[in-house]
């Protein structure tokens, strides 16, 4: 199968450059190595209610995120943010009143992050994506790059965009070989969050609001680190997500891990802290579509991403990278992967 432009990787970056392709006019196919779309961006449901497992939130001062979601018609709502902080030390001791929301200003999606996916695919033409396609060799030949994916299919195209991790793509094999400046590029480039995991408790209501507590809570003592408030903004239930500080060789206990997330939930917000009607935990750290094991050593600041010199060109320009990690303004966040797909989508229009 041939086309112009040929996306691997239908996260928010790719399913975005595929919208900007299509409105443009432009042939081209998506390849997504999942069975579902999203990437980062993973929603569980349980009844009406949907919760992110992934990213949440997205800020003002951030024009892209806020204009496609106005022109797709989705409505956002403020982060819950009233009430007290909950601190627990190293000891186990938990504190109440130290403090207020950190996530003060931020906004949230009704129907979480994948509502944003979904309606970019909806308005994508019918056969143009394609899941369950996980690429395993990229080969030039003359002015046509020829795509291998492990389902056994071939695609070819003019242009091929990697609207993913650099690292994930540093494991595909290339014919001929990129330059080993640029495969060393690849696997410098960490993928922001792909070591993490992530927890979420549903509620049947947001108890902790009638106590005067905003959700938030600060651990010391783990397993959790950070706590928010999660839930949705029809308030048909309350839901609590908490950023999980154990390095992943300690989470694959996982049930041992809910045992102790539990625990810490009763802690720091009470009897019914500990009686949730469902306990999500999605641990990104072991998803071999985002993260590696270069991925598993901490992050201990917000990387300075952007394009490495050398990715630039390759190819003779047939090789564009459009994932967030090459964003340079707002790399690693939601509006880095819109900034990344924008400046993929002026690269293959001058072609």
């Amino acid at each position: 199968m041939h086309t112009d432009v040929l996306i691997v990787g239908g996260g928010l970056a790719g399913l975005s450059l595929a919208d900007a392709l299509h409105r443009a006019g432009r042939d081209f196919v998506l390849l997504e190595a999942r069975d579902r779309l999203g990437g980062r961006i993973k929603t569980a449901q349980l009844g009406d209610s949907v919760f992110d497992l992934g990213p949440a939130w997205f800020w003002a001062g951030q024009p892209r995120i806020s204009a496609l979601i106005e022109r797709l018609g989705i409505v956002r709502f403020d982060q819950f943010s009233q009430g007290d902080l909950v601190f627990e030390d190293e000891r186990g001791q938990v504190q109440q009143g130290r403090g207020h929301a950190q996530m003060q200003g931020s906004f949230r999606l009704d129907g979480g992050l994948s509502a944003l996916t979904d309606a970019l695919f909806g308005v994508l033409p019918d056969g143009c994506v394609k899941t369950g396609q996980a690429v395993r060799k990229v080969k030039l030949n003359g002015d046509i790059v020829k795509v291998h994916t492990k389902a056994g299919d071939e695609f070819t195209a003019n242009q091929l965009v990697f609207a993913l991790p650099p690292r994930v793509a540093a494991r595909i094999a290339f014919e001929p070989a990129l330059p080993v400046s640029a495969m060393q590029s690849m696997d410098d480039v960490p993928t922001w969050m792909a070591g993490q995991a992530k927890a979420v408790a549903v509620y049947p209501t947001p108890f902790w609001r009638d106590e005067g507590l905003s959700g938030d809570a600060m651990s010391r003592h783990g397993p959790m680190v950070e706590i928010h408030d999660a839930s949705p903004m029809d308030g048909l239930s309350g839901a609590l997500f908490g950023f999980i500080g154990m390095p992943p060789a300690a989470r694959l206990d996982e049930a041992g891990l809910r045992a102790h997330l539990s625990a810490q939930f009763e802690r720091l917000f009470g009897e019914r802290g500990a009686q949730p009607k469902a306990l999500f935990v999605k641990d990104w750290g072991f998803d071999t579509f985002t993260s590696t094991k270069a991925d598993h050593e901490p992050m201990y600041g917000h990387p300075q991403y952007g394009m490495p010199k050398a990715l630039a060109n390759l190819w003779d320009g047939r090789i564009v990278f459009g994932g967030t990690e090459v964003a340079r303004e707002f790399g690693g966040y939601l509006e880095g992967a819109l900034e990344a797909a924008e400046a993929a989508f002026e690269q293959v229009k001058l072609r």
